[in-house]
């Protein structure tokens, strides 16, 4: 029964520490991987626990959430705090240490176990790629490194652009044409294959299975984008048609992560009745866009208005995506 040990603080996990984990598991029966976070780190340390026990579900995922010391030179019980540590997370012998840097060698010693200098970091082989991976890269922007995330690091990354808005104002046309132009996934409407399939006669518990399923498909598609995830609609707008609908707003419809911009279409483009659409009587649908428009300010979101022929409207869309990306100081090429 060989054992192996791995430490690291994880912030974020990488295609550097996949590999390495990857390798070391081929060569023991057991490995532990102790993820070490403080409490005041830009990614929390449970959530990165949790991404690693999503990818490696064979392995130990342990947990410790306190300031340690990094070098000998910051305290004389440096050997003593961290033996201590791995001793009470990994009481069992420790066959192999696992790690791309020289520190691992000294832990290998105080555990009279073997120091298995395993990963992308070693030699300072692959720069330009995995042997240059490291989290403060990341984390100054993520999108450059966008091929080297796991899926449940993607999704963490990832913005969700989504079009809002009321019948026949273009939003399905909108969301493939911008998919089509930042090379990713377009999330299509649920809501609307649920009435077709079931009919028009919403009740509050088919207008809450239409947004909980709208929103479950959003989160599902979140770690397979490229950077941008584009949304046809989401459960804010199920939260409108709920209103319209039952005259009122389950509380279950606002409370859903939001996305981090919601480009929300005039009704300056002409209404066309496909056989599924309620409420094209020129009053009622005035009424139905200021509904619209409240649930996005109950929700405090992020919104840019959108109007015009479809050239306008997706220039102006793609202004106000590049305008974000720019804010938040990321790269989308």
């Amino acid at each position: 029964m060989k054992r192996g040990f791995i430490l690291g603080k994880f912030l974020p996990p990488h295609a550097g520490h996949v590999t390495l984990i990857q390798a070391a598991r081929a060569l023991v029966d057991e490995l532990t991987i102790l993820v070490c976070s403080t409490p005041g780190d830009t990614i929390p340390g449970e959530e990165r626990v949790q991404w690693l026990r999503q990818l490696f579900p064979t392995c130990t995922i342990a947990w410790h959430n306190e300031e340690l010391p990094r070098h000998s030179s910051d305290s004389p019980d440096f050997w003593k705090i961290w033996r201590g540590l791995i001793t009470e997370t990994h009481p069992k012998r420790i066959d192999y240490f696992f790690g791309g840097e020289a520190y691992g060698a000294d832990l290998a010693r105080e555990f009279h176990a073997f120091f298995v200098p395993l990963g992308a970091r070693v030699l300072e082989a692959d720069q330009s790629a995995l042997g240059g991976l490291s989290g403060e890269k990341i984390r100054a922007d993520p999108w450059k490194h966008w091929d080297f995330l796991p899926g449940p690091v993607r999704s963490h990354y990832a913005m969700t652009i989504c079009l809002h808005g009321v019948e026949s104002v273009g939003k399905s046309m909108l969301a493939e044409r911008l998919a089509q132009h930042y090379r990713t996934l377009v999330v299509p409407e649920y809501g609307r294959t649920h009435c077709e399939t079931h009919g028009t006669d919403c009740r509050e518990l088919d207008l809450l299975l239409i947004g909980e399923a709208q929103q479950a498909m959003i989160e599902a598609a979140r770690p397979w984008c490229n950077r941008l995830l584009i949304a046809d609609t989401d459960a804010l707008m199920t939260a409108a048609w709920s209103q319209m609908m039952i005259g009122y707003m389950p509380d279950q419809l606002i409370c859903h992560r939001k996305a981090d911009l919601y480009l929300v279409l005039g009704t300056d483009a002409p209404f066309i009745d496909d056989g599924t659409r309620i409420y094209g009587e020129p009053e009622t649908r005035a009424r139905f866009d200021r509904v619209a428009r409240d649930v996005l300010r109950i929700a405090q979101s992020n919104i840019v208005e959108i109007s015009g022929n479809w050239d306008e409207r997706f220039h102006a869309s793609c202004a106000a995506i590049e305008g974000l990306i720019a804010a938040r100081g990321l790269s989308i090429s």
